[in-house]
């Protein structure tokens, strides 16, 4: 269907065509109080279709894959191309040589993840929930959930490009709140992974989502001042998030980064290693290959403190003058596997030097701004003095600049987990200005 679709397009005139036709088949149950809230099981395919004739781009989508339709669709949207502006940097990327990435090895699809039985993902969420409203000082619960995907991808363009996969995934989450009427606190904790082996246990994710959600009862409120912040791994998580967005070639050549022109530039501490890397097997963003069919790779974006690369797809590349890193997403730019690299710091050794100190657990609201770098969220943490953890806090906001914070990094943790497909260990972070009372 995919080369058939390539050749009509060709055949009514486009110059360049790429065809992606997408198949997924999805579970997920929400349970509450040991109840079925939602259950949906669905399958769906569908087709996204790119046509550029004389430089002119127009995109179209259809979940109705008859010949029919889709010939009609061809026509119209050939035709939409030409109301469209031409682009001198529109075009599909150059011809790659074979695909030599071995598919099996990235380790992508679990056949044990279409033999679940529906009632064995629901028995997992129930028990996973049970455990937790077991344990003691749990008065609530957001629910837990199971769900699982199975996709197949396949990819054809008019450069000779056309290849497919298929991909798995499934995930196992709470969520809870502790305390009682104006004094509750709430915390969570989930496993995603490819592999069902390798998803934490019902009572692993209880244990650490209670825990997560106990150890916030009762915070007090603190003064105004700077002090070192420990980032634990998802907020380290959330902090490479910002710089993902911050790194993307959309965004450098639209000047709505604070990284504009820094290329070959120190911007962060020697300690700070980051890597944009679509090869790690069984890792959440791996892939063979990016939306545009450019075979993925490890791209170093920050190695010993120096900005090294941008992330880009073929149009951004062309437009800032360098090479796609096979990190085209739909028609934008996405990461794959964005990590910083681990570190040697015990999270426990960190917390043992901080003389007074935060510990960040949550951010809440926007605050962020990619033109400036500036950082305002609201936050939770866990109150440090001499080298031990006091009590919880709350009402606080963490202000900042991403900038600053990547030069002011004292520790890199030993705790990166790929838990998501953006992802760091802990971090040190000196003199942050962390507002309360």
């Amino acid at each position: 269907m995919a080369e058939d679709i390539v050749s009509v397009c060709r055949k009514c005139g486009a110059d360049e065509v790429e065809v992606s036709l997408v198949s997924i088949s999805e579970f997920s149950v929400d349970v509450r109080w040991q109840q079925i809230e939602n259950l949906v099981e669905a399958n769906t395919r569908y087709l996204s279709l790119k046509v550029i004739k004389e430089k002119r781009t127009a995109y179209a989508t259809s979940s109705d894959l008859t010949r029919e339709t889709l010939h009609r669709l061809i026509k119209n949207t050939i035709n939409r191309a030409s109301y469209a502006q031409p682009d001198e940097f529109s075009g599909l990327p150059s011809p790659a040589p074979e695909l030599e990435i071995e598919i099996p090895a990235l380790r992508l699809f679990d056949p044990d993840v279409p033999e679940l039985e529906p009632e064995r993902k629901i028995a997992l969420a129930k028990e996973t929930e049970r455990i937790a409203l077991s344990e003691k000082g749990i008065t609530n619960t957001h629910g837990a959930s199971f769900e699982t995907k199975e996709a197949q991808l396949t990819l054809a363009n008019s450069m000779g490009f056309l290849n497919e996969y298929e991909e798995t995934l499934c995930s196992l989450s709470l969520g809870l709140q502790a305390g009682e009427t104006d004094a509750r606190a709430e915390g969570y904790w989930f496993s995603t992974q490819r592999l069902f082996k390798d998803i934490e246990s019902p009572e692993e994710v209880a244990k650490k989502a209670v825990a997560r959600t106990l150890r916030l009862l009762n915070p007090r409120k603190i003064k105004t001042q700077s002090v070192p912040v420990l980032f634990e791994p998802m907020m380290s998580s959330w902090l490479l998030g910002f710089l993902c967005a911050c790194v993307s070639g959309v965004s450098i050549y639209q000047e709505a980064s604070f990284l504009v022109n820094k290329l070959g530039e120190r911007i962060a501490s020697d300690k700070i290693n980051v890597f944009d890397d679509g090869l790690l097997p069984a890792k959440l963003g791996t892939r063979p290959y990016d939306s545009e069919g450019v075979p993925s790779q490890t791209t170093p974006v920050i190695e010993k403190g120096e900005l090294r690369n941008f992330l880009c797809n073929t149009y951004a590349a062309r437009k800032l003058k360098l090479k796609s890193t096979a990190n085209a997403d739909g028609a934008g730019v996405g990461p794959t596997n964005f990590y910083l690299q681990a570190g040697r710091d015990q999270s426990s050794g960190m917390i043992s030097t901080m003389d007074k100190g935060l510990i960040l657990m949550r951010t809440i609201g926007h605050g962020l701004n990619p033109l400036t770098g500036d950082i305002s969220r609201g936050a939770f943490g866990l109150w440090v003095e001499g080298g031990e953890i006091c009590y919880p806090v709350s009402e606080i906001t963490i202000s900042g600049n991403l900038g600053e914070f990547l030069m002011k990094v004292e520790a890199v943790g030993d705790d990166l987990d790929f838990r998501t497909s953006v992802c760091g260990p802990s971090l040190l972070i000196g003199d942050v200005l962390v507002s309360g009372e």
